[in-house]
């Protein structure tokens, strides 16, 4: 979910919360997918017909691939989400998170947000 459109329809600190959410779900995702390496890399050793052996090979390049993308995907997200984290300090009173989308930018990526306890703006680069 985009940044602004994220903040919108949450509120920062729930935006925060599913970005963490959905990158530790990725993490899992990796996890099942290694576990499906080892079982299909077992599959694989054990003396069986080519064609067993062969899907076995298919379900280890399948599981390889899947846990790939998943680690890369909940690097991304999480990388994200802390860098979003890291300006959400309001730079005049330091309350964190307490703040309003006032607007975007054409991607949805960089906002203008003020503060809700002093009414300070500043701009987030997502």
């Amino acid at each position: 979910m985009k940044l602004a459109e994220g903040i919108r329809r949450h509120g920062f600190r729930k935006w925060y919360e599913r970005e963490l959410l959905q990158s530790h779900a990725h993490l899992a995702l990796t996890f099942l997918c290694l576990i499906g390496v080892f079982a299909a890399f077992e599959g694989i050793t054990r003396f069986r017909s080519l064609a067993d052996q062969a899907g076995d090979v298919a379900a280890l390049l399948l599981c390889a691939a899947t846990g790939l993308w998943a680690l890369r995907r909940y690097l991304f997200l999480l990388s994200h989400a802390e860098a979003v984290a890291n300006q959400a300090d309001c730079p005049q009173c330091e309350a964190y998170g307490r703040l309003e989308l006032l607007q975007s930018d054409a991607d949805g990526q960089s906002v203008q947000v003020r503060c809700r306890r002093c009414q300070h703006v500043w701009r987030i680069d997502g």
